[in-house]
């Protein structure tokens, strides 16, 4: 169930909105009534993605603006930041969301691997908040997409966690360099989550054992994430600052 009126008047930017938890952010805070902006570095993909945002709802229209562009770029996070400045003027919240994966044995790992993962994990989160700040309101909210792998082992991990572990702790650091603005900055760390790239990493006949680590038994989906990540860029999260909130069922906390 969603509040239509709770974000209403509000303008957030999603990197990575084409897809996954992005698109699913996307979709719970236009139905919340906040007008979306939406990145994405493939065309068609962004055409799909705004295709379907516009009918969300009979007044979805006009409440999206897609921006195609590398958030590994700062070229490209400048040219987003005018297209917000020209259609909206100001950022109410930032959802640092886009990202790549990279498993595999640390011996086999390249140094063309390394600054890829880098460049979109921690580069691109770095930079489109720095390049954002001019436009954030005085109660703005960031959440940067982080992960469980930031809070326990992962084999065949290591680079990829090393860029969650990254924008977790980037998060706490901003949420004190921020906070005398009013500026609230957190972190989300899903665990397993049904998205394009999980499906992308996970051979089927994984899956079972994948499920059988999490307490809930099963995994998760883009949507509940998506509430996670509008619950902290509302009102109702307020208070909460430099934190991190792990969405895993189970995954990391509990004893499966």
């Amino acid at each position: 169930m969603t509040n239509n009126e709770r974000f209403a008047g509000k303008v957030v930017l999603i990197t990575g909105g084409t897809s996954g938890m992005g698109l699913a952010a996307a979709r719970r805070l236009l139905d919340e009534g906040a007008s979306v902006v939406v990145t994405g570095r493939d065309r068609e993909r962004l055409d799909a993605a705004v295709k379907e945002l516009d009918a969300a709802g009979p007044d979805a229209d006009g409440r999206v603006l897609a921006v195609r562009g590398d958030a590994a770029s700062p070229r490209d996070l400048d040219a987003l930041m005018e297209a917000v400045r020209e259609r909206y003027g100001r950022l109410d919240a930032v959802f640092a969301n886009a990202g790549v994966a990279s498993f595999g044995d640390m011996s086999a790992t390249t140094e063309d691997e390394f600054d890829r993962v880098m460049d979109a994990n921690v580069k691109g989160v770095y930079f489109t908040i720095q390049k954002a700040l001019p436009l954030l309101s005085d109660d703005a909210s960031i959440v940067i997409n982080a992960s469980w792998t930031s809070h326990r082992g992962l084999p065949n991990g290591s680079l990829y966690s090393a860029t969650k572990a990254a924008v977790q702790s980037l998060a706490r650091t901003l949420a004190a360099e921020l906070g005398p603005r009013g500026v609230r900055v957190n972190s989300v760390s899903p665990g397993y989550i049904d998205t394009p790239m999980y499906r992308g990493a996970v051979a089927d006949e994984d899956a079972a054992g994948i499920r059988a680590q999490v307490a809930s038994r099963r995994i998760g989906t883009p949507e509940e994430v998506a509430g996670v990540v509008a619950f902290l860029v509302s009102a109702d999260a307020a208070y909460v600052n430099g934190q991190d909130l792990i969405v895993d069922g189970g995954l990391v906390g509990a004893v499966a």
